[in-house]
C-alpha cells in the first residue's frame, strides 16, 4: 500500500507541474506497463512505441486524473484504450494491405528472448481478449478486483466472472495437456 501511495502522491505532483515527480513516475511504472504490452504483442518493438503513446496520451490528460482516487487503474485504463486502438489500426490496416496485395497474413515472429513471455502467453492463448486482459492485471502486475475494475470499466463482479471463467478454461486446458502427455509417454 505505501507503494501505491507514493505513486499516487508522484501523480498529484505531476499533475501541478513538478516534472521531477513525472520522471519519477514514468521510471517507476514503464517496466510494469511495458510488461502489459509485451505479453500481448508479439513485437518487443510495437509494445515500445504503446509505451511511448501511453505516457504521451497520460500527460495530455493528467488533468483528468483525481488525485482522491488510485492512479494505477487509472493509467491501466488509459494503457488498455492505447491498446484497443493499436489492434484497430492494425486490422485496417492489416484489411487494406491484404486487399491491396491479395496475400494471407503472415504472422510477426516472436523474439526469441522473449522466454517466460512467450510461455504466459501460450498458457493464456485459449482465453477471450477480456479474460486475458483481467488475469494479466490481476496476477501479472497484482491490481485488486476494484483495480481492475476501474481500468476496465466494469464491475467487480463482471472482473470476478471473467476471472472465474478464464480460471476455469486455463484449469480444463492445463488437464488437458497432462492428459495427453499421459497418454503418448511425455510426447507432445
Amino acid at each position: 500500500m505505501a507503494a501505491d501511495n507514493h505513486i499516487d502522491r508522484l501523480m498529484a505532483h505531476y499533475q501541478q507541474g513538478d516534472f521531477n515527480a513525472a520522471a519519477a513516475l514514468i521510471g517507476q511504472l514503464s517496466p510494469q506497463l511495458h510488461r502489459f504490452f509485451v505479453a500481448q504483442l508479439a513485437s518487443r518493438a510495437d509494445a515500445d512505441d504503446l509505451l511511448q503513446e501511453t505516457w504521451l496520451r497520460i500527460h495530455k490528460v493528467r488533468h483528468t486524473y483525481r488525485p482522491s482516487e488510485p492512479v494505477l487503474p487509472w493509467l491501466y485504463a488509459i494503457a488498455r484504450r492505447v491498446r484497443v486502438d493499436h489492434y484497430r489500426k492494425a486490422s485496417r490496416t492489416t484489411a487494406l494491405h491484404q486487399e491491396l496485395d491479395d496475400v494471407a497474413t503472415i504472422a510477426a515472429p516472436v523474439s526469441p528472448e522473449a522466454g517466460q513471455l512467450e510461455d504466459l502467453a501460450a498458457l493464456l492463448a485459449p482465453l477471450s481478449e477480456g479474460e486475458r486482459e483481467v488475469i494479466e492485471m490481476l496476477k501479472v502486475e497484482g491490481m485488486s478486483l476494484e483495480e481492475v475494475a476501474r481500468a476496465t470499466s466494469s464491475t467487480v463482479g463482471s472482473v470476478k466472472q471473467k476471472s472465474h471463467r478464464a480460471y476455469k478454461k486455463l484449469r480444463e486446458t492445463v488437464s488437458l495437456t497432462v492428459f495427453r502427455k499421459g497418454h503418448t509417454g511425455g510426447l507432445s
